[in-house]
């Protein structure tokens, strides 16, 4: 059994301190921080420990007040109130507990009015007399006495008690984090299952919902030529040559600055964590539009979460070819996905059903590869070799030595590196010392991680 995490989400209008929030909750700079509104263009997910709970975090960003590059809306705009609705009410759907954000400074708006009263509406009564998902009222910016005195007028937007905070400080987080962690669900166990899960995820319209309907050979996703139809993730289970197999289905994922607040910003979300959940996943590129952008966007979010990663390039029968098409696109996506050169490339139609019958065993044989294992002794007869090729660096008159090397982990492949002193392993010759492995056991499709240590570690 394994548990899943309980999702927060930040939910605010713009320039209220989300990201600041946010960074200061998971303790790394992930979120641009930035004093202009609307700054956040891509939600962001982190994981956040407090009192022994782990909980997910999500930074939203606010509602953008700009329209068409026209001057800012006014509070009142029907655009605008739409904009904090689709947020309000995708927080509530995914969220196990939000967190509305406002301004200590500023005081309570009518914007920071519209967003609970949209939050308390769609709030669900659950059969204890419960509310769901639980609000908390965050007022940020209360880096003085005075403003924490004032935060009392912020009662007057119904959600209870306010907390006064300062997340560019760190002041009265703790008491916030206490409250947040009260509020949490209990862990929920999930049960596991021994089917190889296979995320099918790429940017929208590239045809990732037509592929599953062709490895399944049934209509059972809705296909449309409009982009972003699937808002979620869709599982489907199969059993391929014996194999128990679970098929994700996701939304598309499209490039920073390209999406939408509400209810693409939560499929996008949902997609990441399909990715977080999948052994391997199936990157989908779209033959008539070539690799972009937001291919190699994507194909880093795998990487980011150590997932194994097939690429399928679909449409290949809407393009023109000549002799060496299909060599020129490799060497293309080699180039362009070069911190993934491991993965292998399948050129299919799902339309006409071309090659798409090779997907299925790929991930299969990728997973495979996943949880290979490498004897000790076999592990560092390939050290020793890749050192008598070439010798470690050295710095300051200091030389790189390695004792020795096992791999501590399968899923991904992770090997233990014992040297006389980590900082001389320069990034360069780790990345020698992997392909000197992969010559000899590919783990297609997979990343490995290398890990350095010292000697007394």
């Amino acid at each position: 059994m394994s548990t899943r995490k309980p999702l927060v989400a930040l939910v605010g209008r713009p320039n209220v301190g989300k990201s600041t929030l946010f960074n200061r909750l998971i303790g790394e700079q992930l979120a641009i921080v930035d004093s202009t509104p609307g700054t956040t263009r891509d939600r962001l997910i982190g994981s956040c420990e407090w009192n022994g709970r782990w909980f997910d975090v999500v930074d939203t960003g606010g509602i953008d007040p700009q329209h068409g590059g026209q001057p800012p809306l006014s509070t009142g705009s029907a655009d605008y109130i739409e904009a904090i609705r689709r947020q309000a009410l995708m927080a509530v759907e995914n969220a196990d507990l939000v967190l509305l954000i406002t301004d200590g400074e500023e005081g309570p708006t009518p914007a920071d009015h519209e967003v609970a009263n949209l939050l308390r509406r769609h709030q669900q009564k659950r059969e204890d007399g419960s509310l769901h998902p639980p609000i908390l009222l965050v007022v940020n910016k209360c880096e003085s006495e005075a403003r924490r005195a004032a935060s009392p007028a912020f009662y007057e937007l119904g959600l209870g008690e306010p907390y006064p905070i300062s997340a560019l400080h760190g002041t009265g987080t703790g008491d916030l984090l206490d409250q947040v962690v009260a509020l949490l669900p209990a862990p929920e166990e999930i049960a596991e299952d021994d089917s190889v899960k296979i995320a099918i995820v790429g940017k929208p319209n590239v045809g990732k919902s037509s592929l599953l309907n062709r490895l399944l050979g049934e209509e059972r996703v809705l296909v449309s030529p409009i982009p972003g139809t699937t808002r979620d993730a869709v599982d489907t289970f199969l059993e391929y040559q014996g194999v128990p197999i679970t098929l994700i289905d996701t939304a598309g994922i499209r490039r920073r600055g390209r999406i939408e607040p509400g209810i693409e910003k939560y499929s996008v979300l949902r997609s990441l964590r399909s990715i977080e959940r999948a052994d391997v996943a199936l990157l989908v590129i779209d033959a008539t539009s070539g690799i972009t952008a937001q291919d190699a966007h994507i194909a880093g979010f795998i990487l980011d979460a150590w997932k194994s990663c097939v690429v399928v390039v679909n449409k290949w029968d809407a393009i023109r070819k000549e002799s060496q098409t299909m060599e020129e696109w490799k060497r293309l996506i080699r180039q362009e996905l070069n911190f993934m050169d491991y993965v292998p490339i399948l050129f299919v139609s799902a339309r006409t059903g071309q090659r798409v019958e090779q997907i299925l065993p790929t991930a299969l044989q990728v997973q495979e590869e996943r949880l290979a294992h490498i004897p000790t002794s076999k592990l560092n007869q390939i050290l020793q070799k890749a050192q008598d090729r070439q010798s470690p660096p050295a710095h300051a008159g200091r030389q790189l030595k390695i004792f020795y090397a096992t791999q501590v982990r399968a899923d991904p492949p992770t090997f233990l590196i014992y040297v006389n002193d980590p900082a001389l392993m320069h990034f360069s010759y780790l990345r020698y010392l992997e392909n000197c492995i992969r010559e000899e056991y590919h783990f297609l499709g997979t990343p490995i991680r290398l890990v350095t240590r010292g000697r007394h570690e």
